[in-house]
C-alpha cells in the first residue's frame, strides 16, 4: 500500500485510498478481498495481492494502460 502511495505522490495521474479491511468487512466483501495489500488498478482491470516488488505493480500497471 505504501507503494501505491508513493506513486500517487509523484503522479497527478495516481490516485491511492486505503480501507482497513479488518475494520470494514463490508467493503472486504463487496470488493472480494483475499489478502492485504490487494491493490486494484484502473478500477479493478488488474489486481496485485500481497506485497511485491516495484517493477512487479509498475509492470501490472503497465500492462493495463497499453491495452
Amino acid at each position: 500500500m505504501l507503494l501505491a502511495h508513493q506513486m500517487a505522490l509523484e503522479s497527478e495521474w495516481v490516485q491511492a485510498e486505503m480501507v482497513e479491511a479488518s475494520e470494514f468487512p463490508e467493503l472486504t466483501s463487496q470488493f472480494g478481498v483475499s489478502g492485504v495489500p490487494d491493490t486494484s488498478i484502473n478500477h479493478g482491470a488488474a489486481r496485485v495481492v500481497g506485497a511485491v516488488p516495484e517493477e512487479h505493480l509498475l509492470a501490472e500497471i503497465q500492462r493495463v494502460v497499453a491495452s
